[in-house]
Order: structure tokens, then sequence, then C-alpha cells
């Protein structure tokens, strides 16, 4: 395997839904969160997704640590799951990462494996854990 096909293998996206992972129940770190995704390959994309009610604070923080920020006005799992899915179906990702206790995107999920895309469902905490999510992925990651 050349280089070239190496660097492309590891391309990861991390899509974090922001309304289900930063509650105060789960005391989620942005750093922590972005080395999860660091360690599964290279981060092609890093996204969160905010709904309007989202603090300027907290839309500060994630874009600090690396993160693209997308604000909805409508359902944040709509945005997120769309963009999975073109993700996938574009072929611009190896890996899906998606940060949430949502079971909302388990179909997302089952169309990247179908397509061959390595996936992983981060839950924010053991409360916070989609058993869904969590069998429907390659990998499941519990955040502490």
């Amino acid at each position: 395997m050349g280089l070239l096909d190496r660097f492309r293998r590891d391309r990861v996206a991390l899509l974090v839904d922001g309304p289900n992972v930063f509650r105060e129940e789960f005391d989620v770190d942005l750093a922590d969160l972005r080395e999860v995704g660091e360690s599964l390959g290279r981060l092609a994309v890093a996204r969160v997704y905010f709904d309007v009610r989202a603090s300027s604070g907290l839309i500060q923080a994630a874009e600090a640590h690396g993160f693209a920020v997308r604000v909805t006005s409508g359902d944040v799992d709509v945005a997120l799951a769309v963009d999975a899915t073109e993700l996938v179906a574009t072929d611009a990702i190896d890996t899906l990462a998606v940060a949430s206790r949502d079971m909302d995107f388990k179909p997302a999920l089952e169309v990247a494996a179908r397509r061959g895309v390595r996936t992983v469902a981060i839950a924010p905490g053991d409360y916070g854990r989609s058993d869904a999510l969590s069998n429907v992925a390659d990998e499941a990651v519990l955040l502490d």
C-alpha cells in the first residue's frame, strides 16, 4: 500500500450532536472529544452541530478547539444525518464517528457500514449511551 493510499484510508469525520452531548449532566470536554476523533485517524472533518439556543461561549469554545460549527434553525439531527450521508456517498471519508446519545443516527451509521466505511459511536457518558448506536457501530467509545 502506497503512502497516498494509507493517508486517504485514515480520513475521519467526527460529527457531534451538540444539544445531546454538551449537557450539564455529561460534562464533556471538547479537547477530550477531539482527542478521541484524532485517535481514529486523520480528522478530515470535525464538526459540531448546534441549534439556535446554543450560547456564543460554547460556539466559540468549539471553534477554538478546531471544530467547524454548524448552527441550524431547524432540527440538528437532520443536518447531521444529511451531512454524514453525503460524506459517505461521496467517498470523502473512511471512518464516520458520531458523538451523540440519540438513536436517530442509527440509519446513517447503517448506510456508512454498507458502503464499507468504519463506524464509531461516541457516547457522552454511561448515562448518555445509546444501545442502538453502540450495537450498530463497528466500535463504541464511552467518554468519561
